[in-house]
């Protein structure tokens, strides 16, 4: 007899969590249009109570109540984290059950395992919600973009800085004032860490070049660059050459060798389509052949945003009762993205003291000079990093700032 429900799980009652089980519950007759299953919530952990929750009957403080429960169909692990989330993933793949992560920790690290044990046991793993919160990106870049030759996946891909970004340009705010706004507003955490120093797009910028260029890159080993030394002067030059500043992911093909993987601030033309995106939104641009420019842009954050993609990758998994396609390519590499890093290719501005403009002439030879006040600011002709790295060391002075050209 065919089954009439699907039953899930949800691991972690926070902000996502949360989001999850309302939308479940109050989209409930959009679900059984798409699905032809009504989608009911059997369990939640937690190791916290809800007295006050309508759920509050469903929360359990033990994994072993889900993993033993049989009817449960699919897991919804949204705790953050790589521990517990990689043992309770594993054990919940291997009962047979599907699960669906907004943990992009979780995934760069250890994706390629879950997708190899989801294989095996015939389930699904999916992942729409790690990367770009609400973004619909993972499933297009998959199933309606891959036919196409990559050249290149970018983005923005975290909202907090691309906030602190925003009000250093548009009010001219300095980035320890931008910070503080930013976790006044509940956009940054207290330790914001893993925002300004890049780690959180590097984990992101991993799983998307997982998906465009079959390798799962170690997250430590993608050089990364976060924005804490975007400086005042720095916007004020980026603004007097008509660019704006925004920490991109990108994940760049070469020829017949891995890809080029970086985080890091880069200076954007104005009339550039992610130049435009401001505020906590976040946009994934796909460059390929023949197909061209694609972007996807929307919330990067949010119980709502976030919680909209975890039940995206739900209605497939119901609606043909698993029988969907396993995410190709996501394999585990050695290839470390620092090894080949001094080899990419960029234009540069470079801001200098204004005693070492002389030594800069002649170091660097042909440059483009920028009028800044009480400083040297050039920029460069496209230069390896290697090469512009032995310039800065000939130069023998430590540049005030250095900032890269998309």
């Amino acid at each position: 007899m065919k089954k009439t429900s699907h039953n899930i799980a949800i691991l972690g009652f926070g902000v996502v969590g949360g989001g999850v089980a309302k939308l479940v519950t109050d989209n409930s007759e959009e679900l059984f249009k798409y699905t032809g299953k009504k989608i009911v919530i059997k369990r939640i952990l937690d190791l916290r109570d809800f007295p006050d929750s309508p759920f509050a009957s469903l929360v359990t403080h033990s994994f072993d109540d889900i993993l033993a429960d049989d009817e449960i169909d699919t897991v919804i692990e949204v705790m953050g984290g790589s521990h517990p989330a990689y043992e309770f993933t594993v054990a919940a793949l291997k009962k047979g059950k599907n699960v669906i992560s907004s943990n992009k920790e979780v995934v760069a690290n250890f994706g390629d395992e879950f997708v190899s044990i989801a294989r095996e046991m015939g389930v699904s793993y999916r992942f729409e919600a790690a990367v770009g919160g609400g973004i619909p990106v993972i499933s297009p870049l998959l199933f309606a973009i891959r036919q196409n030759k990559m050249r290149e996946v970018r983005g923005i891909l975290n909202g907090t800085t691309n906030y602190i970004l925003t009000k250093m340009f548009t009010y001219g705010d300095s980035f320890e004032s931008a910070l503080a706004d930013a976790q006044a507003r509940g956009y940054a955490e207290r330790n914001p860490d893993a925002d300004v120093l890049g780690i959180d797009a590097s984990r992101k910028i991993a799983i998307l070049a997982a998906l465009g260029f079959d390798m799962l890159a170690k997250v430590d080993e993608i050089p990364t660059e976060g924005i804490t030394g975007i400086r005042a002067a720095d916007v004020k030059a980026a603004e007097s050459i008509g660019h704006k500043i925004k920490l991109l992911g990108r994940c760049v093909a070469r020829d017949g060798a891995e890809p080029y993987i970086m985080v890091a601030p880069f200076l954007l033309p104005s009339d550039s389509p992610l130049s435009s995106v401001n505020g906590v939104y976040n946009a994934i641009e796909v460059v390929a052949e023949p197909l061209g420019n694609v972007m996807f842009y929307g919330q990067g954050a949010g119980a709502g945003a976030t919680a909209s993609a975890v039940v995206s990758d739900l209605i497939p998994i119901i609606a043909y009762d698993n029988v969907n396609p396993i995410v190709p390519g996501f394999n585990k590499t050695d290839y470390s993205p620092k090894s080949t890093f001094d080899e990419f290719v960029s234009k540069n501005y470079i801001a200098l003291p204004i005693t070492a403009a002389n030594k800069a002439r002649e170091v660097f030879g042909d440059i483009t000079e920028i009028s800044v006040d009480g400083e040297f600011a050039f920029t460069t002709e496209g230069m390896t990093e290697k090469a512009l790295a032995d310039k800065l060391e000939t130069l023998g002075i430590s540049p005030l700032s250095r900032i890269r050209f998309l």
